[in-house]
């Protein structure tokens, strides 16, 4: 079985094998496994909302070319994300170093007219 097929539902649940789900949809289950991916689709909301949603699938062959597209998609908008994130980060610095220049001065300027005033 295809790879990507088995991390559709990566570190989501514990409970359930990916391998185990995708048996489930392909029929390759014993009676006893049915009934404990059955007893866990009862039990947990998100198994049992991501097999409905699975088993739509009228060609299970798509599967693989859907899953794909998502991943390729997904990682497309993280890498955007990435990048305006580190834009930002750019540009952020040169206002904070400013900033930090900008009250250091202050400083030093108010110590020496505080220290004026008083020895006069």
């Amino acid at each position: 079985m295809n790879k990507d097929l088995l991390n559709i539902l990566s570190n989501s649940n514990k409970d359930i094998d990916n391998q185990q789900l995708m048996d489930y949809l392909n029929g390759k289950l014993s009676g006893e496994e049915k009934h404990a991916v059955e007893q866990s689709m009862a039990d947990n909301d998100f198994i049992n909302d991501a097999m409905e949603g699975l088993q739509g699938f009228e060609n299970k062959k798509d599967l693989s070319g859907y899953v794909e597209q998502l991943n390729a998609a997904l990682r497309k908008n993280l890498q955007k994300k990435k990048l305006r994130r580190e834009k930002r980060r750019l540009k952020e610095y040169p206002w904070t170093y400013i900033a930090i220049i900008l009250i250091l001065s202050l400083c030093i300027a108010a110590y020496f007219i505080i220290h004026k005033s008083i020895h006069r």
